[in-house]
């Protein structure tokens, strides 16, 4: 299945404590069907102290899920859909109509 929110797409959050927040996704993990947004869903983690980093409270992004969040165009949150351009598939918003992937 291709897929509708990749790295570096700008998304709103649609749920959860974040609801209306928007980011940068920083990773994407299709096996758990979750996604990684900057500043979004900020944990505190105890880190230990090793030979190359301090060791500490670390705050870092923790994963979403997939369906929590929309593609942003235009400031405004929309699904995604796909369509055969020129031979080939490219993903669309549903909002608009318009081509994401150029």
């Amino acid at each position: 299945m291709a897929a509708k929110i990749k790295k570096g797409d700008k998304v709103v959050v649609l749920a959860g404590k974040n609801r209306g927040a928007e980011g940068e996704v920083l990773r994407v993990l299709p096996q758990d069907d979750r996604v990684v947004v900057s500043g979004v869903n900020i944990v505190a983690k105890h880190q230990k102290q090793t030979a190359s980093e301090r060791g500490g409270i670390v705050r870092r992004e923790a994963p979403i899920h997939v369906s929590n969040v929309a593609l942003c165009v235009d400031g405004r949150p929309t699904r995604v859909g796909f369509k055969v351009e020129d031979g080939k598939k490219v993903r669309i918003a549903k909002r608009s109509g318009q081509v994401i992937d150029v």
